[in-house]
């Protein structure tokens, strides 16, 4: 008895297992933006690091809240930042995860596994501190400052299995606080920089920032 062909049946199974391999691609993760690091700045790690690192479970946008001059030196700044956060508030380091300047470039600051600081009531475990330099009470931020902010943001909820939902900012959790100023805090109000989250995390390139 002859055996039944089954080439050309096989030939379609493999056709139709290539089409749908080649029409849904695996989703890329999004990479981290380029971060200097807290040795390229002249900092130190903290002297005893986390027991546990806390888990991520929000994303919070701070500011400075001075007024920064164009060209200012971002990496003594830090320095001097994270010696007054320990010997003068006797905090284990910077209060913050990651700082953004106006140019766009971002420093690592406090070990995310370590829990930030505040000087308000809102308890900071759990939350990513993300703080952009300047007072945005009086000036906006530039639009190199919210794109690293908007890139930075997506790929820390990728990392940690959040959403734009869990995006807000200091003042959201605290009554205490003007942070992170009025000309920042509207490009939350207005929903643009959870729809530039939602967009890289969709795979999809940043839009331009509202006016």
């Amino acid at each position: 008895m002859n055996k039944p062909k089954l080439r050309p049946f096989l030939a379609l199974c493999c056709c139709a297992a290539l089409v749908a391999c080649a029409g849904t691609p695996a989703k890329q993760d999004l990479p981290l933006p380029a971060i200097i690091t807290v040795d390229a700045w002249g900092g130190s790690a903290a002297a005893e690091p986390p027991r546990s690192a806390q888990r991520i479970t929000h994303i919070t946008l701070h500011h400075q809240g001075e007024s920064w001059a164009e060209g200012k030196d971002v990496a003594a700044y830090l320095r001097r930042l994270q010696q007054w956060s320990r010997l003068s508030k006797r905090w284990a380091d910077i209060p913050y995860h990651y700082v953004v300047a106006p140019d766009g470039r971002i420093y690592a600051a406090r070990d995310p596994g370590t829990a930030g600081d505040t000087n308000t009531e809102y308890d900071p475990r759990g939350h990513a501190l993300v703080m952009l330099l300047g007072n945005f009470e009086e000036i906006e931020p530039s639009v190199a400052q919210l794109r690293a902010t908007a890139e930075l943001m997506a790929a820390l909820a990728q990392r940690h299995g959040l959403t734009a939902e869990q995006i807000a900012s200091h003042k959201d959790y605290s009554a205490q606080t003007l942070c992170p100023g009025r000309h920042l805090y509207r490009h939350l109000q207005n929903g643009w920089l959870q729809d530039a989250v939602t967009a890289r995390l969709a795979g999809r390139p940043l839009p331009e920032p509202v006016p």
